[in-house]
């Protein structure tokens, strides 16, 4: 079995514009992308070039302390097959980013709510 990468993490914020700042301060990373609908919500490039970083805001959809992570999938339908015959439960259908790729929400059987991602060719 492949060791699968981390992509993407999800770091909500009250804030978004407060929340980039801090991650930009506090770590260095840099501002790729900021938009204002349908959501408040930015990019950031960090450290690493294979892991990106997002800031929702605090919401329905994200809550405080809910850090997201996103992990790399070829084919995102067997990876949630398989999430749940390992005990974890699918909470969202896969849906299209366009331009960028496709994801989905999982639980682990802990509950922690997580993602797939797969990158559009």
């Amino acid at each position: 079995m492949s060791k699968r990468k981390i992509v993407y993490v999800e770091i909500p914020a009250t804030n978004c514009d407060a929340g980039v700042k801090f991650l930009q301060e506090m770590f260095g990373w840099e501002l790729s992308i900021k938009m204002d609908e349908p959501v408040p919500y930015a990019t950031l490039t960090t450290g690493s070039e294979s892991l990106g970083c997002g800031v929702p805001v605090i919401g329905d959809e994200y809550k405080p302390g809910e850090v997201i992570i996103y992990f790399d999938s070829d084919d995102i339908a067997a990876d949630l097959k398989k999430i749940e015959a390992l005990g974890g439960k699918t909470v969202s259908e896969i849906a299209e980013v366009p331009g960028y790729g496709w994801m989905a929400f999982f639980v682990d059987p802990s509950g922690n709510r997580m993602a797939l991602w797969k990158s559009a060719p």
